[in-house]
């Protein structure tokens, strides 16, 4: 038995679970699929061959930020959503999207105050609120052609299955989701709408602990990212402990976290850890996790040479050569 990075997060959701944690993890991978069964868990697969859908244009009641309404907040986290589609954009790219967003959610009967949101006292569901058709008609009728065609798969072509409403209950302590189908170049997409959906769940009841497993994070805070992205990332690891809860971030190439404004966020979640554990690690890596922490030259040599199940962990000011065990049982559940 190997182990390795994801064996020692399957060992973490299994003991978490022992400690009555709900957890939520992004699997983009497909890992993970065998301790959620072992763990009674629930699988939640979204792609082309999938009957499971989330809206990331859905506006939840448990989303609403401090000092902000319903319908703002969810503009900012869209805008995260909408530079993964449509690349970077200027100043006025950015006011035209959220011009629109405004009337796409408008021709659904919600505005910017969040009254608009409640109907005889009960809030709206997700079939009131609107699908990326409706933004993408929105985007037709204004004659902005360059939002249209590159929103045009996620309504018409190979990624349509995100053009639904939900039809999930976020019913378990454990909670899965695949995202393999996507492929790689459309795994950042699923990642961050799953991110999204888990936030608003995990703020819902502060008394419950929880945690959130966010393996090959690099998509959502490297080069191929976004600073709106990488910033709603960044947010979760700083306030996540206010709200009951821890978040995991798991990456297999150190250097991928620092390719985004010259490593600013990469950084920023490292120094927000309370536990750091490195494995095994090629000269390169190195190299940058020294630049990043502080390592000294003894363990640089040391992390070099770590075998399987060994790791370099810090807390706060000690640093721990470590190894990973698992019971019989351990082993065989994951």
């Amino acid at each position: 038995m190997e182990l390795g990075k994801s064996f020692y997060t399957k060992l973490l959701i299994l003991r978490h679970r022992i400690l009555g944690l709900e957890q939520y993890v992004i699997d983009p991978e497909r890992e993970y699929h065998k301790v959620c069964e072992s763990l009674d868990g629930l699988l939640i697969k979204i792609g082309p061959t999938s009957d499971t859908y989330v809206n990331i244009l859905d506006i939840r009641e448990d989303s609403i930020e401090e000092e902000q309404g319903f319908l703002t907040a969810k503009i900012g986290k869209l805008k995260g959503f909408f530079s993964l589609v449509f690349g970077e954009m200027d100043e006025d790219k950015i006011a035209l999207l959220e011009e629109t967003l405004i009337e796409t959610y408008k021709n659904k009967g919600i505005t910017l105050e969040d009254k608009s949101l409640y109907e005889k006292g009960l809030f709206k569901t997700s079939k009131d609120m609107p699908v990326l058709e409706d933004l993408y008609n929105v985007f037709g009728k204004r004659n902005m052609n360059f939002f249209k065609t590159k929103l045009y798969p996620f309504t018409k072509g190979s990624l349509k299955f995100l053009n639904n409403h939900t039809n999930i209950e976020l019913e378990n302590k454990l909670i899965i989701a695949d995202i393999y189908e996507l492929g790689e170049d459309d795994l950042k997409y699923g990642m961050y709408i799953f991110v999204e959906l888990f936030w608003d769940k995990i703020k819902k009841d502060r008394n419950i602990n929880k945690s959130i497993y966010l393996d090959e994070i690099w998509r959502l805070i490297g080069v191929t990212s976004n600073k709106f992205v990488a910033s709603f990332i960044y947010k979760i690891f700083k306030t996540i402990r206010k709200y009951g809860g821890g978040a995991v971030a798991i990456t297999q190439d150190i250097s991928d976290l620092f390719g985004l404004d010259e490593g600013a966020y990469g950084k920023s979640i490292l120094n927000n850890s309370s536990i750091k554990s490195f494995f095994s690690l090629e000269e390169e890596n190195i190299i940058i996790l020294e630049k990043y922490s502080n390592i000294s030259e003894k363990e640089k040599i040391e992390i070099a040479c770590l075998k399987k199940g060994e790791n370099l962990t810090i807390i706060g000011e000690d640093h721990i050569m470590a190894k990973i065990e698992a019971s019989e049982y351990e082993i065989e559940l994951i």
